[in-house]
């Protein structure tokens, strides 16, 4: 069950470790890698320590639920570990291929959106869900092609499954955008067809032009375009959990901060006007 406070949080990285446990800093909940803490030790006791001050939120970033293979045992077994040590507020991995024979790429690949791939995310998911002993919210990937066999658009296959499966979704704003601009992506159609009810959390990050296309590299603040999409995703839905990304040239605490403060005064105003 996702139980994360209806306001902005931070993604919490390695800089930023010691500073926000000496100091607290006043942000409503904090988002970690999964991954980054599957060898236990010091690492968890941390999270554990930060998990009395904060709500905590899972994020994965390598099952590779998208893949046409099962989840790898050992990688859910090491989730189901942290999840059981940790106890967080919400957990969630994103709709994205990355291995085949016993082989990863360190990415977030597309998947064809086919029936046939439908049938497989949702035994992945599933799988994944029961491994852990709860619900999952899928994020929607930032993409650069598209495969000319695909079905059906991101948007329903991700509608599927939510049906199927009973998971959750974590909306990526800055995707969307993303996508809209290098794919065509039809935005107003995407946010039409996810099912609503199942939106428990929002993400929100900064992209970077190169050679004509936004690469969704989570290392610039959030941009006007973005903010002004999730002000209409807000105005749609309602106030959600949301979270700041900064995963490269990850700045001053207090920039992150400064960010959250803004997604909070939108979502302030979402509920003001409510």
């Amino acid at each position: 069950m996702n139980t994360l406070p209806l306001t902005c949080g931070i993604g919490l990285r390695a800089p930023h470790y010691r500073e926000v446990l000496s100091t607290r800093p006043a942000t409503g909940w904090l988002e970690v890698h999964s991954e980054n803490f599957f060898e236990g030790g010091q690492p968890v006791a941390m999270l554990q320590r930060l998990a009395e001050i904060y709500p905590l939120s899972l994020h994965g970033v390598g099952l590779g639920l998208g893949s046409a293979e099962r989840p790898d045992p050992q990688h859910l077994a090491a989730w189901r570990r942290l999840v059981e040590e940790v106890r967080p507020a919400a957990v969630s991995e994103h709709l994205a291929f990355n291995h085949v024979g016993g082989r990863y790429a360190n990415d977030l690949l597309p998947l064809p959106y086919t029936r046939h791939m439908l049938d497989l995310v949702s035994a992945n998911v599933r799988e994944a869900q029961d491994a852990i002993g709860r619900p999952l919210m899928l994020e929607n990937l930032s993409s650069y092609l598209a495969f000319p066999d695909s079905e059906m658009d991101e948007a329903t296959f991700l509608a599927e499954l939510v049906q199927r499966t009973g998971c959750g979704l974590l909306l990526d704003v800055n995707n969307l955008y993303v996508n809209q601009q290098n794919l065509g992506t039809d935005v107003e159609a995407a946010l039409a067809t996810l099912p609503a009810d199942a939106i428990g959390e929002i993400h929100l990050a900064g992209f970077t032009e190169r050679n004509g296309l936004l690469v969704d590299t989570h290392s610039r603040p959030v941009h006007a375009p973005v903010w002004a999409l999730y002000r209409k995703v807000l105005a749609r839905i309602g106030p959600r959990p949301t979270l700041i990304e900064w995963d490269l040239d990850i700045p001053p605490l207090d920039t992150l901060l400064a960010e959250a403060d803004k997604a909070n005064r939108l979502l302030d105003e979402v509920r003001d006007h409510g």
